[in-house]
Parts: C-alpha cells; structure tokens; sequence
C-alpha cells in the first residue's frame, strides 16, 4: 500500500476524513521534523493477554456504554472476575432503585445541625436512629449490569465448558481501532472472537469464527440480573423479582424487554440469516447458528424500544475504527520511550492506556463514577469532587470536547443545588459531593462537609473558554459560574475580631481525615477560593459586567495559607504539622500545582514537598495523589521529583496490563488516578504560566520528551 503523508492540520484535525483516517497504519505518520509516529506509539502499548487476568479484564466503550470482557472475548466465564473486577455491561443510562421497604415511605431524612459562627447549619450527616433510611439513600438509585454477553461451549460429553478447557489464549486490545481480538482453543479446535462497541450507539459489535459453529457446540448466551448496589451491579439470585420477555422477535432480529420494579429497558439483537434466539430458561437467551463457520451479531441496549435498523456488525466495526482513528489524530500525544531512564518506557504505556480508558469511561454526559462503567463503586453514584480529576485533562490533550459533553449536568441540578444552599442559609448553589442523575447528595458523615468541589464548575468552565475562547461560551457558562462564585462568597465568613474571612467550622478537607467541627482554613480550598473568585470576577469582566465588589472583598481578605515549622498545614487547626495525620491526600500540595498558587510561598512549598515525599505514608494514599505530587514538583523547578512521585512504588499507584489503577479489592480500578496522570503529563510536557523556557519544562532534561497537538496559549494561562 502506498503510504499516505498528511499536513500537520490533517493529521491533528478538521480535515481528517472518514475515508482517510481508516487508511492509517502501521508506518505511516505525518511528516515534519520530530513528529510523533502516533500509530507506533499507541500499538506498542496495545495490551495482550495469554491467560485469565481476573484483574485485568479488557473493555470497549464509547463514553456513554462499555462492555468488559474476560479473556474469549464475551463475558464467558464470569465467576472467576466476581471478586477481583467484574464483568459489566453498563450505559449512563442504565440506573435501578430498590422498592422503598413501607417502614420507610412516610420517614423524612433528618439533618444534623452545626454550629456555625453562632448560627444552626444543617447538614445530612446523621445515622443514629435512621441508619435503615441512612443506607437506602445511599444505595438507591443503583447503576446497573444491563446484562451478560457470552459464549456457551460445549464439550463433547454435553457439559459446559470450565475456564481450564479454554488454551492458547491471546487476547489483543487494538487501541488504534478499539477492537478487541480473542484467540484460543477449545478442545482442539481455534476461535476466533472479535469486539466492539459503537461509537454513537449503546451496541456491542460480535464476530466469531470457527468449526465448532457449525458443529453446535458454540453458541452466545444472553442473560439478566436483577440490580444490585454491589460492586458487581448484579445479583442473579432473584430471579422472581424482574422480567425479560420478547416484544418482537421476527427473522434476523429480537428485542427483549427488561423490567425490574419501576425501572425498564431494552435489548435489540440482530445477526445476518441462519441464526435464531431462543429462551433457554428465564432471563436466559441462547443465540445458535447454523453456518458453516462464521457468525456476527449486534447487540443494543436502550432505555426505550431501541432503533428499528441496527447497523450490521461490519458497519459497526468500520464506525468504531474510524472514531477511535480520530481520537489518537486529533488528540494531543507524548512520546518519551526514547529516554535512556528505564522507567520511561511504563510511564509511556500508562500514558496512552489511560487516554483509552478515560476515553471510554469518562466522557459521557454525566460525570463518571470513580470505576466509570466498568464495574460499580459506592453504589455506581459518582463524586462530583473527583469529576476534575476524571475530566478536566481533555481540555489539555485537544479533546475539549469530551469534557464538556458532562458539564450539561451542572445546568440540569442547578435547582436542586441552588435548594441546598438556601436550605443552610447560602446564597447561590452548593454542588453535592456523592450522587447520582438526579443530583441528590447522599448521606455521610463525611461527603456534606466537603467543599472542594465547589469551584469546581468554574474551573471547567475556564478550560472550555481557553479552548474556545467565544461569547458563546461565556454565556453558556454565565449563570453556572455566577451561582457557584456566590455561594463561595457568602460561605468565606467574616471574622470581625481578625477581619479575615474564614473557610470552617465546620468543613472537611480533601484530605478527609480531619473532624469537621475542628477544622477550618484548609490550605488547598483557601487558594482554590481565591483563584475561582477570581475568575468570576473575570468571566464578568469578558462580558462588559461590573466586577462584583463582595467578590473582591473576601479574595482580598481571605486568610492566608496557613503554616507551621517552616511547611504548609492541611488546615489552620492542625495539631501537628505531619506527624499525626499524614496520610489520605497531601491536599496542601495542590494549592501549587493543581493551581497557580499566586498566594503561595514557593520555599515554603518546597519544604512541604520534601516532608510530604520524605515522610508521607503512601500506603495509604490515593491514585491522584501521585500526579498531584508530581505537579507540585514540576512547578517548584524539581521534575526528578515529579517523576518520581508518578512512579512511586506503592500498591496504590500499580497500573494492571489492562492500564487500570488498581486501589484495594473493592476498588480494583480507580480513574481518577488515570486523568490525575493525564493532567501532570500534559503540565509537564508543554508548560504552564511562567515555566521555565524550553522542551517539556517540568521532565527532568536529560528525558527525550517529543510533544505535539498542545495549546500553549492554554498553558500560558494555568
């Protein structure tokens, strides 16, 4: 074939075609002097894998809808993935509740009240007396496995097979295409499995190749669960208490309707001619053909009767290349394999694998949960103060776009928030921490208190304006950044004896471990104040506003930092500097790094990194901790630092073969650690206000860092 050479705005970009980007391959890169051969890059990084990895299942997904599946391609043999990362199907959409039990319907949650500079606060904190409310709040509504996709093998004595009778494994996820290629054997005979998901549909793509088609010993089983809050989504024990049914069922196509107490949803399969569907027992569902050696299928799932004609599966590969092609052309990318450093090459493969799994986990139009749509974590609710760490490097990496397709969210909850605020004597709308589509906060003794999420959505909404920087935006944003910059304003209290205004009591930082009612002016929040009042007052500015004067007025007497012996505090009250509570988030960090930190003493910053680096318990830590380090480093001139805390040796800083960041057995993946990377990488591979001059400024210079597809007009400006 002969190799096509494309301008750099073809390749990055707006002219990059459907019929063009499917021609892209192995060896063929854009021309120019250093460019990255972005094929290259990505395909060494491709995962494979030769034997059940219960911890490193492989998805595919399109932000909206992903699919997880064991090592045949299909969620097969699940029982060996309950424990360790289950096997999902799961969508945005997908949500269940539980039936409210009758002691509970006629019961309000009661509220707890703190005092607050004199005044009663009331927030959802309590469980004594209400613990039976307490955990149904927290567990409803529930995201949901909408259902199992898998091979049904057949030995030649009748039975099933067990994962020993699969060999020959190999597995391979193709980033460049999103298609996953499972291999193996299965009593002598190979399959071939190929897997996809739509980029624009919530359908899984299936082709499968071999003799034992024909021989009726392979077929695809379909089955459903009921909901559960569980980290598996599914509880298959309760087969009386949810329906799945036909609705239409007509040569080359069935649609199965799902129903589980008030919630429903649908499933549409469609495969060319010599297949049919049929119910195996309830929710159960077997797919057999009668060709030769081949079949596919596509299978969508809808929260309402899905699309009359599904694309066929061949389309719906060829759509998944393409979208995929576009991400890694249009995106920005680093290349740092070249470094004679040997951890160069690992630091590379977590690059690209986490630019594909938030990719397929993070940018859909609600905020991600924390495992994404891969398994369930706290119930499948998401932390809108992890939504940064999740999303906001799209708007670093050229892919703005993927970021503001959740930021539609803020504008849907704005009632509900602007409820709690008023509820606690707040002007504005205060953000919830845990929640769901609704924008419910869930109880806890801990997520009411916290505050940092709340600058949040100004953070978001400046990042959509550097990258397009249009009246257009401004106004998009206007009401979101003016009702979140007053409820700042109002909750900084004035403490008329220092005239100073205060953050707290009562407040939880993020670092968690700290009791509410005996902390006050945490070190990350007072500077994240400061910064986000700031640039609303700038955003009023851009739209030929008077500035807010009461804005003004707490940036310029907001407390300062707070310091003991020499280093930054997590909060003003703290008794030791870290010799009690160093562990959780080294929070203090991020007031340089994951900000500017104009208010920030840099020696004294330095010493808090050295202290946090020297005596942190990292252990007992989590996966964003390690870039929000590294940010704090690049900043403070010291990038041997910044690579070392992203590759720090620790159990929560291990990236599997699948790119996932595992946490604990609950918590066997953990995104924010894979966006928090992304973030760092990109601050330190192209800048950031006032950074030293030169190629990838905060890795250390004997690193060969190439860089391209980044905005330095962006960077000029964080």
């Amino acid at each position: 074939m002969k190799k096509l050479q494309f301008t750099r705005r073809e390749f990055i970009g707006a002219a990059a075609g459907a019929g063009v980007l499917a021609k892209i391959g192995a060896g063929q890169r854009k021309k120019g002097a250093g460019a990255i051969d972005r094929f290259a890059l990505v395909a060494r990084h491709n995962p494979v894998l030769r034997k059940f990895e219960p911890l490193s299942p492989l998805s595919v997904g399109n932000g909206e809808f992903a699919f997880t599946c064991d090592v045949t391609g299909l969620q097969t043999f699940p029982e060996l993935y309950e424990n360790a990362m289950p096997l999902c199907t799961m969508s945005q959409w997908g949500w269940h509740s539980k039936p409210m039990p009758e002691s509970l319907k006629d019961k309000e949650f009661q509220w707890t009240d703190y005092d607050t500079f004199g005044r009663r606060v009331p927030y959802q904190t309590g469980r004594t007396g209400q613990q039976e409310l307490y955990d149904y709040l927290r567990e409803n509504p529930h995201r949901l496995h909408l259902g199992r996709i898998g091979l049904k093998l057949v030995k030649a004595d009748g039975t099933e097979a067990e994962p020993e009778d699969v060999t020959g494994i190999e597995q391979k996820l193709d980033l460049w295409t999103g298609v996953i290629e499972s291999r193996f054997k299965f009593e002598g005979k190979d399959v071939l499995v190929r897997t996809a998901a739509h980029p624009t549909l919530d359908a899984l793509a299936v082709s499968i190749e071999s003799p034992l088609v024909g021989e009726g010993k392979l077929a695809v089983r379909f089955a459903f669960p009921y909901g559960s809050p569980s980290m598996q989504a599914a509880d298959w024990e309760q087969p009386d208490k949810h329906e799945s049914k036909f609705v239409a069922r007509l040569g080359e196509r069935a649609e199965i309707e799902r129903t589980l107490d008030a919630d429903s949803y649908f499933m549409a399969v469609e495969w060319p001619a010599g297949a049919r569907l049929d119910p195996e027992k309830p929710h159960h569902f077997v797919l057999k053909s009668s060709g030769a050696g081949k079949y596919e299928f596509v299978a969508a799932f809808s929260p309402n009767r899905p699309l009359a004609n599904l694309p066929n599966a061949a389309a719906a590969f060829a759509a998944a290349a393409d979208y995929r092609q576009r991400f890694w052309a249009r995106g920005a990318a680093v290349e740092i394999s070249e470094t004679a450093d040997k951890r160069a090459f690992e630091l590379e493969r977590r690059i690209v694998l986490s630019q594909y799994l938030t990719a397929i986990n993070c940018a859909g139009s609600l905020p991600p949960q924390e495992t994404g749509l891969t398994t369930n974590s706290w119930y499948g609710k998401f932390h809108l103060e992890m939504h940064w760490w999740h999303a906001a490097h799209f708007a670093l990496w050229n892919r703005v776009e993927m970021l503001e397709k959740s930021l539609d969210y803020y504008n849907r909850i704005l009632p509900s928030a602007r409820e709690k605020a008023k509820k606690q004597g707040y002007e504005g709308v205060r953000w919830p921490k845990m929640t769901d589509a609704s924008g419910r906060d869930s109880p806890s003794p801990i997520g009411p208190l916290l505050i940092w999420q709340q600058p949040h959505p100004i953070f978001y909404a400046e990042l959509v304006y550097l990258n397009r920087p249009t009246r257009a935006t401004l106004l998009k944003f206007k009401q979101i950044v003016e009702e979140t910059a007053a409820f700042m304003a109002s909750f900084a209290h004035l403490d008329e004896r220092t005239n100073r205004f205060v953050l707290g009591p009562p407040v939880i930082p993020a670092q968690e471990n700290h009791p509410a009612r005996e902390t006050w002016n945490p070190t990350f929040e007072l500077e994240y104040w400061r910064w986000a009042l700031d640039k609303a007052n700038a955003w009023r500015a851009r739209l030929k506003l008077k500035r807010n004067a009461q804005w003004d007025d707490v940036v310029a007497r907001l407390a300062p930092l707070p310091v003991k012996d020499g280093v930054y505090l997590a909060h003003e009250n703290c008794p030791q500097t870290f010799t009690e509570r160093n562990s959780d988030h080294p929070s203090m960090l991020a007031a340089y790094g994951v900000l500017p930190g104009e208010k920030v003493d840099r020696e004294t910053m330095r010493r808090t990194l050295q202290k946090v680096m020297k005596e942190w318990k990292w252990d007992d830590t989590w996966g964003w901790d390690y870039p929000m380090t590294a940010m704090t480093a690049a900043r403070l001139g010291e990038p041997a630092t910044a690579i070392d805390a992203l590759l720090l040796d620790t159990p929560k800083n291990h990236y599997a073969a699948n790119g996932h960041n595992y946490q604990r057995p609950n918590l066997p993946l953990y995104l924010p650690g894979n966006g928090g990377l992304l973030y760092a990488i990109a601050l330190m591979a192209a800048g950031w206000k006032d950074a030293p001059n030169g190629n990838a400024p905060g890795f250390p210079k004997d690193w060969k860092v190439r860089a391209e597809g980044f905005d330095a007009a962006i960077f000029n400006r964080l």
